[in-house]
């Protein structure tokens, strides 16, 4: 049988390798200490019964030690695991705990208080936005921006060739066909058919603008043309019946208000082609409407 008063003289007044003294008290390392102070009550190889909770891997667990079983250290600590549930876990440990003494128990409940508070703050700190230290390797970094400047002035050098290779072939250095690399001349392919493509696209949008501003070039045509049309065969009907009346013919006055009407149709066409930004000639025949106020003055 083990005797506790034996070993607690030992341990307090020669050397424990568990003690940690400091100038105003002495701690306990054993994992198995309840209250992490070096005393008797709390002692956990001086006592033959002791309790303890320790946790591990988020569990918690009650450990038990009697003195039965002091002499199978493999089977000396009895471990019952407690409930995540706070009062199911504190009825475990008054069940479990029952004859046992009053100060092993309240220091059982104060240490699960404390784990429980501590496994709680965990799992909210997991849940937050947590800054990680990341040490910096400064070999790796200075390598690693060695290689880049390297990669980057080959590129450059390719770059070069590449250019230069392609202007002697426009301007027709090589009359012989040579077997240049794959990737390059699929590049320049790929340049030369964005290039086709942006110049179409150009020119269908071009056409497609003068498709929109033709027929309203049309229609204004069309209706200063009627317009003209009408103001002169109005004024080939006034000239007829002062004609009737006086019997005389004046020919240089029909000469003058034709004159007048071409030049009245020439100011509407230079109006309607100053709106539009697109320049239009045109080209009006005069002769048509010569002849037929002839007609009409004759007659």
């Amino acid at each position: 049988m083990q005797h506790d008063d034996v070993v607690w003289a030992i341990i307090n007044k020669t050397h424990c390798s568990h003690k940690v003294t400091t100038k105003t008290q002495h701690f306990c390392r054993n994992e198995y200490n309840l209250t992490g102070l070096c005393s008797r009550a709390s002692c956990p190889l001086a006592n033959s019964k002791y309790a303890t909770i320790r946790e591990e891997n988020g569990i918690i667990y009650l450990y038990m030690k009697t003195a039965e079983r002091v002499m199978f250290p493999a089977k000396q600590w009895e471990k019952v695991k407690l409930s995540r549930n706070f009062e199911k876990a504190i009825y475990q440990i008054n069940e479990n705990l029952l004859y046992w003494p009053s100060f092993i128990k309240s220091k059982c409940k104060q240490r699960f208080v404390k784990i429980t508070q501590y496994l709680i703050r965990m799992r909210k700190l997991k849940l937050r936005r947590v800054k990680e230290l990341v040490p910096i390797q400064r070999k790796i970094e200075r390598r690693e921006r060695r290689r880049e400047e390297k990669a980057l002035i080959a590129a450059r050098i390719d770059n070069a060739i590449e250019k230069q290779l392609l202007d002697r072939l426009k301007k027709g250095t090589y009359n012989d066909i040579y077997n240049f690399p794959q990737m390059a001349f699929d590049a320049a392919l790929k340049a030369e058919e964005v290039s086709g493509e942006s110049e179409s696209e150009k020119d269908e949008d071009e056409e497609e603008r003068e498709m929109e501003i033709e027929p309203e070039l049309e229609r204004e045509l069309e209706k200063t043309v009627e317009e003209a049309d009408e103001f002169i065969e109005g004024n080939s009907d006034l000239d007829s019946d002062a004609e009737s009346d006086s019997g005389r013919k004046e020919n240089v006055d029909v000469q003058s208000d034709f004159e007048s009407d071409t030049s009245d149709i020439e100011d509407i066409s230079k109006k309607i082609t100053s709106r539009k930004k697109p320049r239009v000639e045109i080209e009006y025949e005069t002769e048509p409407t010569t002849s037929v106020l002839k007609k009409k003055i004759k007659h």
